[in-house]
């Protein structure tokens, strides 16, 4: 069901063509989770050396998964990576420990290493218990066929509702070392913040420790998928991991060990790139998203006040469905500025869409007109400033518009 609907108007023109990131090899298989016939399970191997960074979900209630990977973080070291979609292996309790520990055992066999040295993700429905002896044979012979390329398949075999397959690459250097990054995502619905509701493998042959490693993810993620929403909802699953194989220190590069090393100046910047690409692309797919929204707030008091304001804005269904019909209800922009708890003062605030003012000083602007404003809301990306007046902070975010197409969605989901 999940992949029955059509590819989302906002999807890139091209996919990018990933190259090998050396010291990463996958394949896919059909493990029948959920739904016999389809793509549903990814086995990633790493080789030896190769570190690791989370960032997980901040939901109270989160998967068993990703429990197992908060366990085994900290031993910075990583071989072998499991992703499951058509069951998210969330609130089934003991259940759900014993098959992710099953799961493990069944992988660390398969790739010859410690099972701690395992991470898993999941992803689908939430409450139903996942029966891991399907995963018996399956990665063994998955073990067999695992290869540095195409990317396309990991990026597919992780989809639920999304539309499209989610991939990014750029190079960096250390040291005058070029370095790659290549990046998976998969997430189109039951996204916000605090990690936004999807999963993210990153991959870098750089020589980078596990510390200096989560310095640069917990720092990266923040502009940019904890600047993304598509409906206020914070997954039980959210799980953005980054692992460096240390490849490309045989070929000089040097091994990093702390996360402000200035030797890490261009991998900072590529990597929250790579990061800002796969977020946005997240943005374009979701659910029954017809529209594109970036939200700028500026002349804020503070950088967490200026986010507040634009997530209210972004979350709020009355500014998306207005989205959704082509209409500049600027008024719907004032409520939600209003009700972030956030200083604010009316009669300093401007609204612009499309960078024509459309309210200022309180009221609506003089030079309004109707006419233009209507003709830019038929645009696929929409930009929404406002200017709060009080301050000289700044943030911005990215959501979609809410559509008819999303009930359906969401009310067809477990069927």
């Amino acid at each position: 069901m999940a992949h029955a609907a059509p590819v989302s108007p906002l999807a890139p023109k091209t996919t990018p063509d990933v190259g090998p990131v050396e010291g990463v090899r996958f394949a896919t298989a059909v493990a029948g989770i959920r739904y016999k016939g389809r793509t549903d399970v990814l086995l990633l191997a790493l080789d030896a050396g190769t570190t690791v960074a989370g960032v997980f979900t901040k939901s109270k209630c989160p998967s068993a998964p990703v429990e197992w990977c908060r366990a085994n973080l900290p031993g910075g070291l990583a071989r072998g990576l499991v992703v499951n979609s058509g069951n998210a292996n969330a609130f089934t309790g003991a259940k759900g420990r014993e098959s992710t520990a099953l799961t493990a055992k069944i992988a660390a066999k398969a790739l010859g290493c410690a099972e701690s040295e395992i991470f898993l993700a999941s992803t689908g429905v939430i409450g139903e218990p996942l029966d891991a002896t399907k995963y018996e044979g399956v990665l063994d012979e998955t073990a067999t066929r695992l290869a540095p390329l195409p990317w396309i398949d990991p990026a597919r075999a992780i989809m639920t509702t999304d539309t499209f397959p989610k991939l990014a690459t750029a190079t960096a250097k250390i040291d005058g070392v070029s370095v790659t990054i290549a990046g998976i995502a998969k997430g189109a619905g039951m996204i916000a913040p605090d990690m936004a509701t999807m999963l993210s493998f990153v991959f870098t042959d750089a020589p980078i420790d596990a510390r200096a490693l989560q310095a640069l993810l917990s720092r990266g993620v923040t502009d940019s998928f904890n600047a993304v929403t598509i409906d206020g909802d914070t997954s039980t699953s959210d799980t953005l991991m980054l692992f460096a194989t240390g490849a490309a220190e045989k070929r000089g590069a040097p091994r990093i060990a702390e996360g402000s090393d200035r030797r890490l100046a261009s991998f900072r910047k590529v990597l929250t790139a790579v990061l800002a690409d796969l977020a946005e692309q997240v943005a374009r797919d979701g659910e029954g998203a017809r529209k594109l929204v970036k939200i700028e707030v500026t002349g804020a008091t503070s950088k967490r006040s200026a986010r507040r304001i634009a997530m209210s804005i972004a979350n709020s269904p009355l500014v998306k469905t207005a989205v959704a019909g082509e209409d500049a209800n600027w008024g719907r922009i004032v409520m939600a500025v209003g009700k972030a708890g956030e200083p604010a003062e009316r009669d300093r605030l401007s609204i612009s869409f499309g960078g024509i003012r459309v309210a200022h000083e309180g009221a609506r602007d003089p030079s309004y007109d109707e006419a233009q404003v209507s003709a830019y809301m038929k645009n696929d990306v929409i930009d929404i400033q406002v200017d709060i007046g009080l301050g000289n902070s700044s943030d911005r975010v990215m959501t979609c518009d809410l559509t008819k197409e999303y009930v359906a969605i969401n009310g067809d989901y477990r069927s």
